[in-house]
């Protein structure tokens, strides 16, 4: 199937335009995000990485994949080390998806936030990655991570603008950890067979609706806007990318918000009062913040209301 051949839309439009092409929660559909939405949870996320993963230089800011949670009491260093650990088998399990991945293969990582993942495909997989960072502040850490980790050679970090693409810019990969509901898909789509070489491979992880009634309406903005993998894959045809792989990895991405709700209480502690029934509060309130927050995304991963997949897709030659 040829894609469409309406012009390439630039990133900077895709998050103006929000998400109105994507499947709505509600009748009247949720408002769109827009690029300060999308600027302020990756801040957030860059703070929490660092604080949970600094000073780098690979900080990561996505799901991971658990297979046994450590007992009560782990240390919260011993917390923090899971996690990290959790967060690399989501990105080994995504390459084992994209099949074997050559060395030096040109890959553009979409939004990694502080180039965690950038990093991990070139120190793991020797690929040669354009990072595009989403925050401006974020653009000169993400480039003292490189130069830290030694990978100037491997990792070229650049800001996305929202220019559109150039002839010279054929990707063997490109490569979107939890950041394709931010943008419109389709033209996401669009976007992407633009920029890959015939033949070549988009790798996704992220989270879908696969019943949007069965998970209760939650406050979290990104959880407003996640389509159905069935909806997503006939907008990847229509841009004329074609299925070749889909893993629902959902049962092993539950126990990572169990580790994070855990890790979230050390933190906690580090600044609790010292009295018992000041402490007692302070982690009676962060459980329930904790709750609060990703009980919908637990419970929708484990009753089937969603689906956490990795797909891998091929552009047609």
């Amino acid at each position: 199937m040829k894609p469409h051949s309406a012009p390439t839309p630039t990133l900077s439009t895709l998050l103006a335009r929000g998400r109105e092409t994507n499947e709505a929660v509600a009748p009247s559909g949720p408002a769109p995000l827009t690029p300060f939405d999308v600027w302020t949870y990756h801040e957030a996320l860059a703070t929490r990485g660092l604080a949970r993963q600094g000073p780098g230089p690979r900080v990561y800011g996505h799901t991971g994949l658990v297979d046994r949670l450590p007992p009560p009491g782990t240390p919260g260093p011993e917390l923090r080390e899971q996690m990290r650990s959790s967060q690399e088998a989501l990105l080994a399990e995504l390459a084992r998806a994209m099949g074997r991945f050559p060395e030096g293969a040109h890959v553009l990582d979409v939004g990694s936030v502080l180039g965690g993942n950038a990093l991990y495909w070139a120190q793991e997989h020797r690929a040669r990655v354009t990072a595009l960072v989403t925050v401006p502040s974020h653009l000169e850490q993400v480039r003292r991570f490189v130069h830290e980790a030694g990978m100037s050679a491997r990792v070229q970090p650049r800001l996305c603008t929202g220019e559109p693409p150039h002839v010279r810019e054929c990707y063997d990969a490109v490569i979107a950890v939890e950041n394709t509901c931010a943008l419109p898909r389709a033209e996401l789509l669009r976007g992407v067979h633009a920029r890959l070489k015939p033949g070549g491979l988009l790798a996704v992880a992220d989270c879908f609706w696969v019943r949007p009634n069965a998970v209760q309406p939650s406050e979290d903005a990104w959880s407003q806007h996640l389509g159905s993998v069935s909806a997503f894959l006939a907008e990847a045809r229509e841009a004329g990318l074609e299925l070749e792989a889909h893993d629902d990895v959902s049962a092993r991405a539950v126990g990572f918000w169990t580790l994070s709700s855990e890790l979230r209480v050390h933190e906690h502690l580090d600044h609790a009062p010292a009295d018992a029934r000041s402490l007692r509060a302070a982690l009676n309130a962060v459980r329930a913040e904790s709750r609060r927050d990703r009980l919908w995304l637990q419970q929708g991963l484990m009753d089937g209301g969603l689906e956490y997949a990795l797909l891998v897709l091929r552009r047609e030659s």
